[in-house]
């Protein structure tokens, strides 16, 4: 038996990446599962992968753009359940252009997704956390919540966003039953950078990949584990990756000459597709 075990998580993005990888895990130590992805394709996957059946576990195709989706989610768990013991905001997407190449469409999609995405997670899903015994909120933020990258404006921004954000939730939460986590990973390997929208001096997809590959340091599945860990120890803030942890101490050695003391090029991870 493990922390997890009997209690029951929501995961976002759980199609793939991170995502799929918390949930495989949490299935495999006994906990019920209500997932959902933009994609049913890779929702079907995950299902499919999960190593222990028995266990209850549901999905929702779902964008998590969409207020009204999010809060008709949490409604319809609230229903069936009556509480959950663990949120995980974890869907996220990435565009890559300079400031003067962006345009509103993309900054807008982005925006949508990895930050009121988040904002949305939290606000429906927190009275069913209220009713849980000991409730576990983690936000995913990015090392590009710590640090500006060229290139990854709006991603930065919207990364900055949620650790400010989650930071805020956090001090009004302190002493109650709801632990607040923000998380920063490092680079993720996962296959679905090639998903993400832009490039940098005309990238191709896979070109985007195979670069994103060289700068991946820590593989989905150890991410995962790590969140969970912190899950059970309470962590307030978890740094994924050895490159998250450099990252996070040059910045605040060097606020604002950091970026000559980094490797690059330096890419957004991607957690779970949107």
């Amino acid at each position: 038996m493990t922390y997890c075990t009997g209690k029951t998580a929501v995961i976002t993005g759980a199609g793939s990446g991170i995502g799929r990888a918390l949930a495989l895990q949490l299935n495999s130590q006994g906990c019920e599962l209500h997932l959902s992805d933009i994609s049913t394709d890779g929702l079907e996957e995950t299902l499919a992968a999960l190593p222990r059946p028995e266990i209850k576990a549901s999905s929702l195709q779902l964008d998590v753009a969409d207020r009204q989706a999010v809060y008709a989610w949490a409604e319809h768990i609230a229903a069936v359940q009556g509480h959950v013991d663990i949120v995980i905001n974890n869907a996220g997407v990435a565009y890559t252009a300079t400031v003067e190449e962006s345009d509103d469409e993309h900054q807008q999609w982005l925006m949508n997704i990895n930050f009121w995405g988040v904002v949305y997670g939290t606000q429906a899903f927190l009275p069913l956390l209220r009713k849980s015994q000991q409730g576990h909120l983690l936000n995913i933020s990015s090392v590009f919540g710590l640090i500006g990258v060229r290139t990854q404006s709006i991603y930065n921004a919207a990364k900055f966003a949620v650790r400010g954000y989650t930071e805020a939730l956090r001090q009004e939460l302190d002493g109650s039953n709801i632990h607040i986590c923000c998380v920063h990973p490092g680079g993720i390997k996962t296959n679905i950078a090639r998903s993400s929208r832009g490039s940098a001096a005309g990238e191709s997809a896979d070109e985007r990949n195979a670069n994103f590959e060289k700068h991946a340091r820590t593989t989905a599945e150890s991410a995962a584990a790590q969140m969970i860990r912190a899950i059970e120890k309470r962590k307030k803030r978890l740094l994924i990756g050895a490159d998250a942890k450099y990252i996070s101490l040059v910045s605040r050695l060097f606020p604002v000459n950091y970026p000559g003391l980094l490797p690059g090029p330096i890419k957004p991870e991607i957690t779970g597709k949107q």
